[in-house]
């Protein structure tokens, strides 16, 4: 079973700090997700506040043809303004490791986003991360770049 990487850097001209407060609030998940996904978040907006190390946030996607599919994170790993880790609890991938690194650097911020996923089903996984998982995931993440981009 293979285990793929995407990563993607960019950087921005805001400060570490408002990269942070953006970045760490899954309420502008949707704002930066490609409208066909259809990405909503689900939990309870009172415990999204403040990101911190257990949280668990729940949404709904629709990445193939247009079926709304649950899906669970837990926020592993917080270090103020350096970086925090999401990993899949339930969902679309036997395996979701999403790595969000910040850095200030002249003239702005640089985010790294290092993903680790697996797909279930084996060599059939494997097909569909040929076929299109691969494809769509890197569409997903250039879409925020130029999202991003627009918004600061």
């Amino acid at each position: 079973m293979s285990v793929y990487t995407l990563k993607r850097v960019q950087r921005l001209p805001i400060s570490l700090e408002k990269a942070w407060d953006f970045f760490s609030s899954p309420l502008n998940l949707k704002d930066i997700t490609p409208e066909y996904m259809g990405f909503n978040v689900t939990s309870d907006m009172e415990f999204l506040k403040k990101m911190y190390p257990g949280q668990v946030i729940t949404y709904t996607v629709k990445p193939i043809l247009g079926i709304p599919l649950f899906w669970m994170t837990e926020i592993t790993h917080v270090r103020d303004q350096e970086f925090f880790v999401d990993e899949q609890r339930v969902g679309p991938y036997k395996m979701w490791h999403h790595q969000h690194h910040f850095k200030a650097v002249d003239g702005g911020v640089e985010m790294t986003d290092l993903v680790h996923y697996q797909l279930p089903l084996g060599l059939l996984g494997n097909i569909a991360n040929a076929l299109f998982v691969r494809r769509q995931l890197e569409g997903i993440f250039d879409y925020r770049i130029k999202k991003l981009e627009e918004l600061f």
